[in-house]
């Protein structure tokens, strides 16, 4: 396979990272971190070179599940893949983006459409589409994600060429965790584990089969995906950081967005983006309600049946919906706080594979993030335990670091050495 199917399989795992529902949160990112933008968008960005790094480390570790089960164990890896599913297909993304299509795609066209029965039409759509997919909505999907592309493009460059405003001091008093967060918000990299098998099974049906032969394939396609999220997310946080003039309007993450859009592209814009969103944010909740009911199906060895996966799904996501975008916003921060740095931490740690004999580095490390992560999520939230903000880069959102690399240190001293375990 040579360099034209790399520069697609980039594109192609760029459209899985990029979904319509992530574009709201770089433009936040930017308004509120003002003149420190490019300090926001890097700790945002870590968290998605992180994500094109999983991709490479759960491929050379032999693909998600048994690389997370290497390295972690079965049943730890059984439960943050649970985990990254339930966040990713249940209770946090299929809402939000039914909520994101409602702010983005109904709210600037008319107001005579309520949030709950546009949520019931919406995840009726859905179920229905999921339980006898089609060919319509692959098609659907494959046109409207260079659309919606294009469309970013043109917005990031008229922002770039009329700027909204200057650009403000920062309202934001930890503008570098709060990139973090939002990079948690994005829940890009516990999508890795599905998005791998997507990729590794593509590669098998073209006939790389070993890891060798996809080595340098699977790097390229890592490496175009950064690239083009390194380019559109950057833009957005630096249109965000030139709507300074909105800060006083109260609006939130998807109504910021739209403003931004009128302001530049005007209604016309508008009603463009809206029409390109609300199709593309219907499009991923089939595919994550399709790929949640099957993984389900899987590990009830079918006592959960695939239409019965769906329904629930479907009940589920119209109940949290209702909630609003900014109250599932709010309330999805302290769990994927918990979540996402263990999958930080192992992803690190899976691409030094070659060079890790023992298991109990991964494990330790693991569990070490995970506590720390816990404890400081319950002290944002509820002071709890007011000893952990003198965890050292506490201020900047990486108060589980250290933790982690004790954790990693400990697990390495008590356990064996595993010669196989490095052998790749």
């Amino acid at each position: 396979m040579g360099t034209g199917s790399i520069l697609v399989s980039g594109f192609a795992l760029f459209a899985m990272f990029f979904g319509a529902g992530n574009l709201i949160f770089p433009p936040y990112l930017g308004m509120t971190g003002g003149s420190q933008w490019i300090a926001g968008f890097l700790s945002f960005f870590l968290v998605e070179i992180l994500s094109c790094v999983g991709i490479h480390a759960m491929l050379h570790g032999g693909g998600s599940i048994r690389a997370m089960q290497k390295s972690v164990g079965a049943a730890p890896g059984a439960v943050l893949n649970t985990a990254a599913i339930l966040c990713t297909g249940v209770f946090i993304a299929p809402p939000r983006t039914a909520a994101t299509t409602y702010e983005m795609a109904i709210q600037p066209l008319t107001d005579k459409l309520d949030l709950l029965p546009f949520s019931i039409l919406f995840f009726a759509v859905v179920f229905l589409l999921t339980i006898r997919p089609t060919r319509v909505v692959d098609i659907v999907g494959r046109c409207l994600t260079p659309v919606l592309i294009l469309g970013i493009l043109v917005l990031i460059l008229a922002g770039i060429l009329h700027p909204i405003g200057p650009i403000e001091p920062p309202v934001s008093p930890n503008i570098v965790q709060d990139g973090l967060l939002a990079g948690y918000q994005a829940m890009d990299i516990i999508s890795v584990a599905g998005f791998a098998v997507i990729i590794q099974d593509t590669l098998s049906q073209s006939g790389l089969r070993t890891w060798p032969q996809q080595r340098r394939h699977v790097a390229g396609t890592a490496c175009v995906a950064g690239l083009l999220l390194a380019l559109v997310y950057s833009g957005l946080t630096y249109l965000g950081a030139t709507a300074g003039v909105f800060l006083d309007q109260g609006l939130d993450q998807a109504g910021l967005i739209v403003a931004i859009t009128h302001q530049l592209l005007g209604r016309f814009g508008v009603i463009v983006l809206a029409i390109v969103v609300g199709f593309a944010c219907l499009t991923t909740s089939i595919g994550l309600f399709g790929a949640t009911a099957s993984y389900f199906q899987r590990i009830t060895h079918g006592r959960l049946s695939y239409r019965a996966g769906i329904m629930i799904l479907s009940v589920i996501g119209c109940a949290i919906c209702n909630l609003g975008l900014s109250t599932i916003i709010e309330a999805a921060s302290p769990i994927l706080s918990v979540i996402c740095p263990p999958f930080m931490t192992t992803v690190v740690l899976l691409f030094f594979q070659d060079h890790i004999r023992r298991p109990g580095l991964y494990k330790g490390a693991a569990l070490g993030a995970t506590a720390a992560s816990l404890l400081l999520a319950l002290h944002s939230y509820f002071k709890l335990f007011p000893l952990v903000s003198c965890l050292p880069f506490y201020d900047y959102g990486f108060g589980w670091l250290i933790p982690a690399i004790v954790g990693g240190v400990l697990g390495w001293l008590l356990s064996k050495p595993d010669s196989a375990g490095a052998e790749q």
